[in-house]
């Protein structure tokens, strides 16, 4: 449908943009499309999918929906209520008749299924009566610009739609994209004795439960280039979870680093004066738990992250905030369509943060208002639980793979959570969320499990191996796949300790322990040694598979190996394995839990 088809009909200037996201890109993308709705006069309310009261869908005069993807082309978790209210049998065809929606996904496509919840949303809104306005926008991890290298272009095409819809009011004019935008908030200031009565919102979220660091220990050897580490947390009260859900956490980053940064930004002599918070664009994000009053000391210890690479958008800022004239000129070069590679290969190719960015761009001077426009927020990190609460009551454990490695100019990169987990010592603690995960076991422990996790995948395999054997279920097969069987095999002697027991099937890949000129065993290759009894346990006995790990070409290889078995065994052609794992998804024996 074009905009000439809603001629009759004048679309208001209300804009409501659901956001679905995981990891905060897709709020990020949303406060993005606001922002230049803005320019053109609309109203925007921009809310995440999970705090919508969807019964309203029905009465919106325009919607914008900004959704990510996550595991293998799912929703994300704040999705989930609205996309099963969405396919419910019983709904009216014309239930959103004539409403016009537009919808910008985000995913990677080193996934198989690419923006999956972005395409499906935008064909149940289409059956079910919706207009959609302007072409689906899919933004790709993998392009140059990240998310971004597909974001501005859809945009610009969606202000051009909505201008067709919806033209100026008289006597109003489009706001130059180079005029600088109101800030998120204003920073006024307080009275140091404010910050002692401030309460943590972190503290009275009662989604986080006080943890206690019991054990922080490296598995890997000591001289292993990779530090994996066991992380036990107790707590003080019952703790619930499922094997496959997700410990939510919020880092601080470093003191040193902190402080350094806030030399280097000159702003240590006002680092620890306190300010109040007044946000004054509804329209506009701001991270979460943040206090009302606070100091810059305590923002870029918590709340904002100087340690990310940054998006397009910030160095629209710079542009907005520098007085130099030089630099003016290598901001708009990086800033036109022309210069796209030239900022692929200074910003994100080397993955230079935004911290060393501000060091180079030195005339550059942020007010204090826009800290939240010009740094992103520092984002909860999420891992897989390594343990099972039927084991261990009260408790908590994590299998964590420090971030350590050099960018291609050879500077040193940590992460910044895996940097605050690493330092902590026992009695130590931190607020901790339970967030659910996608992994459901089979109702009965009789049935089959094959667990397939390289590395730190192996995660939430201990949590569902554990959670079997105390059900006494032996039927039990996990591959195991890393460099070295001394070197890096995660929980090498539980596993052996379940073989005695008979209560799993271990098979391990080392893929750097062969001699040289051998080829290397991964994965997926004892899969494909075992497929006569892969075909066993899934076509004859119903077995569930579960896949966890980076989402390179390990998920694919996997699920081509167990397709080979099928084939091979199963008497399918090539095509009706193929048909027979995607049905087996369907029907969540078929679970992946894998990440970028």
């Amino acid at each position: 449908m074009t905009p000439s088809d809603f001629s009759d009909t004048e679309t208001s200037r209300n804009l409501l943009i659901l956001y679905a996201t995981e990891t905060g890109n897709a709020q990020s993308a949303a406060d993005s499309i606001a922002r230049q709705c803005r320019r053109i006069a609309f109203q925007c309310r921009v809310m995440s999918t999970d705090a919508y009261s969807l019964p309203d869908l029905v009465s919106e005069d325009l919607i914008i929906f900004v959704v990510s993807t996550t595991g293998s082309g799912l929703e994300p978790r704040s999705m989930t209520s609205m996309w099963n209210m969405l396919l419910r049998a019983n709904l009216p065809e014309d239930l959103f008749e004539d409403l016009p929606f537009a919808v910008f996904g985000l995913g990677d496509t080193a996934y198989e299924k690419f923006c999956w919840p972005a395409k499906k949303l935008s064909r149940r809104m289409s059956s079910l009566g919706a207009i959609e306005i302007c072409e689906r926008g899919e933004g790709d991890e993998q392009h140059p610009l990240g998310i971004d290298g597909a974001l501005q272009p859809w945009v610009s095409k969606l202000l051009d739609i909505l201008l067709q819809l919806s033209p100026l009011p008289p006597g109003v004019d489009i706001i130059p994209v180079n005029d600088v935008p109101q800030p998120r908030v204003m920073l006024k200031e307080s009275l140091r004795s404010t910050l002692d009565r401030e309460q943590d919102a972190l503290e009275s979220d009662i989604r986080y439960h006080l943890a206690t660091v019991k054990k922080n220990e490296r598995i890997t050897a000591a001289d292993w280039f990779q530090d994996v580490r066991h992380l036990e947390f107790s707590f003080e009260d019952d703790t619930n979870y499922s094997p496959g859900d997700i410990a939510v956490i919020y880092p601080i980053a470093s003191r040193t680093d902190v402080e350094s940064f806030l030399d280097e930004m000159e702003l240590s002599d006002i680092a620890d004066d306190a300010f109040r918070i007044e946000q004054i664009m509804s329209d506009q994000s701001l991270p979460d738990h943040l206090p009302e009053v606070t100091t810059l000391r305590t923002l870029f210890s918590r709340y904002v992250d100087f340690n990310a690479v940054p998006t397009r958008s910030f160095f629209q800022f710079l542009r907005y905030f520098t007085t130099d004239d030089l630099e003016k000129e290598k901001l708009d070069e990086f800033l036109s369509p022309e210069g796209a590679d030239e900022l692929y290969e200074y910003c994100h190719r080397v993955r230079r943060t935004i911290r060393e960015v501000l060091v180079e761009f030195r005339h550059v001077k942020i007010p204090k208002d826009y800290i939240f426009d010009v740094f992103p927020p520092m984002r909860a990190r999420h891992f897989s639980i390594a343990s099972s609460v039927k084991i261990h009551p009260r408790e908590i454990q994590l299998c964590v793979a420090m971030v350590k490695y050099r960018t291609k100019l050879k500077i040193p990169r940590k992460g910044v959570c895996t940097s605050y987990l690493s330092v902590l010592k026992p009695s130590d603690t931190l607020r901790m969320g339970i967030q659910r995960g996608f992994i459901r076991l089979p109702p009965d422990d009789s049935t089959p499990v094959i667990c397939i996790g390289p590395g730190t995948g192996v995660a939430p395999m201990r949590s569902i191996i554990e959670e079997r054997v105390f059900g006494g279920s032996g039927s039990n097969t996990l591959y195991f796949g890393c460099r070295s069987a001394i070197k890096d095999q995660h929980y090498g002697s539980e596993w052996k300790s379940y073989v005695d027991q008979q209560q799993i099937t271990y098979r391990a890949a080392f893929s750097r322990d062969a001699p040289e000129g051998v080829k290397r065993t991964y994965v997926q290759d004892l899969i494909t040694e075992d497929a006569e009894q892969i075909w066993r346990l899934i076509g004859e006995g119903g077995a569930w598979v579960y896949i966890s790990g980076s989402s390179n070409k390990m998920p694919g290889a996997v699920k081509e190996a167990l397709a080979h078995a099928i084939e091979i065994h199963g008497g399918h052609s090539s095509t009706d394995a193929k048909k027979y794992l995607e049905e087996m998804a369907k029907e969540g024996r078929l679970i992946e839990e894998c990440w970028s």
